[in-house]
């Protein structure tokens, strides 16, 4: 029998396509295999990572067309000093914080008065604490909450004052307004950094 018969090179052809077939299907299955598994140990170790960054602090939130902004938290301490004859100390056993929040309308036209303000302050254990009708006398006059809004001005500010407990952290005020368009407030909330 001579080697050179034609259905010994065509066998030799088939048996030589189908290794470089197999071979090709074991190298594309490899390469699937190892970037498969190397994404997931990349999505892995992005989850391991965002599981542990605290959630970014909220300064800025926009109610309907009410734009709000965080100006400044400042820890009074205990006691707020009476700065004219007219005024009084007050104090507490815990701390007072004075809270300005910035307020922007967005619309095209001017917001009602009082349909925007800010809310009570809540920590991170959900006590609420709201605010401190007695240092009304500290608030600037006029205290702009509440104000109407004209279009795109200037953010105006809204200036409060709490008694808040000392051992409360991670504070957040809520914000809130009523749309335009509706006759329900709603609400955001703004994290505080407390100076």
């Amino acid at each position: 029998m001579n080697k050179y018969e034609s259905g010994y090179i065509s066998r030799t052809l088939i048996i030589l396509a189908v290794v470089v077939l197999l071979a090709v299907v074991f190298v594309y299955g490899l390469i699937k295999f190892t970037t498969t598994r190397k994404a997931a140990q990349v999505a892995k170790e992005d989850a391991a990572k965002t599981a542990q960054e605290p959630p970014k602090p909220v300064y800025e939130g926009q109610v309907g067309d009410v734009r709000f902004l965080f100006d400044s938290a400042l820890d009074l301490g205990p006691v707020i000093k009476a700065e004219t004859l007219y005024q009084q100390d007050i104090s507490t056993t815990e701390k007072f914080i004075k809270v300005t929040i910035r307020a922007q309308n967005k619309s095209n036209t001017d917001t009602m008065p009082y349909t925007w303000d800010i809310g009570n302050i809540i920590d991170s254990e959900g006590r609420n604490f709201i605010p401190d009708n007695n240092a009304f006398q500290f608030l600037p006059r006029p205290n702009l909450c509440g104000a109407i809004l004209k279009p795109e001005f200037e953010p105006t500010p809204c200036v409060k004052i709490y008694e808040v407990s000392k051992v409360s952290t991670h504070l957040k005020i809520e914000v809130n307004a009523v749309p335009a368009n509706s006759s329900k407030k709603q609400e955001a909330f703004l994290d505080l950094n407390v100076q």
